[in-house]
């Protein structure tokens, strides 16, 4: 059952969202956020968060500063606030648990998670990417993988067989220009949303499952 979490320290950005807590042994964590157009509540988010935790991981799932701000509509020019938002809450998380701490995110909330670690190689000891936003759909010229050379964080992406932000090679190509150690986990017929038209806690364990075994 997730509660509730708020943290609003001094001069730190807020960090508001849900966590689900694991068992009081649990040895490591997982920030999870959301897409441009999304929030913490997205279905994506919280169906993998559940599995994750009765897995083990305890989960944050946080709103990003922009979200924050206003309800609805994409981030305007608030990539530093949502990331400097991401480093607070690894932070946070950090007093909850003693372990390896891990940070994900769907698409724009992924894309963020790898710009901060792409600056700071120590923050976290994995990502979880779900539906990178590779480039703006039907503007394939347009790559979002310029600070890929400086992400030493192993990294976990997923990926939509028929997502428009990126072709399953186009991804492939990008990733190779990451230093540290990449998988991609194709999701045959999935677009941007990855979640199959019919709800499955099956798709919820597979992710997990690929979570797991690459972070083992």
């Amino acid at each position: 059952m997730a509660e509730p979490f708020l943290d609003q320290a001094p001069n730190q950005p807020t960090v508001r969202g849900f966590l689900h807590r694991a068992d009081d042994h649990a040895d490591a964590g997982l920030v999870f956020t959301h897409s441009a157009g999304g929030n913490c509540n997205s279905p994506l988010l919280v169906g993998l968060a559940e599995v994750l935790c009765k897995a083990g991981l305890t989960v944050l799932r946080c709103d990003l500063p922009f979200r924050q701000s206003r309800p609805h509509g994409p981030p305007l020019g608030s990539a530093e606030k949502d990331q400097a938002g991401l480093h607070r809450a690894v932070q946070v998380l950090r007093e909850q648990i003693n372990g390896r701490i891990f940070l994900g995110g769907h698409s724009y909330g992924g894309r963020m998670a790898t710009m901060l670690c792409a600056r700071e190689s120590s923050s976290v000891d994995g990502l979880l990417l779900l539906s990178y936003p590779l480039h703006p759909p039907r503007k394939p010229e347009q790559l979002r993988s310029a600070h890929f050379p400086n992400l030493h964080t192993r990294a976990l992406f997923v990926h939509g067989t028929r997502d428009p932000f990126g072709s399953i090679e186009e991804m492939q190509s990008a990733l190779r220009l990451i230093p540290a150690e990449t998988k991609l986990m194709p999701i045959e017929g999935a677009g941007h949303e990855l979640l199959p038209k019919k709800k499955s806690d099956s798709f919820f364990t597979v992710l997990a499952g690929s979570f797991a075994q690459f972070f083992r």
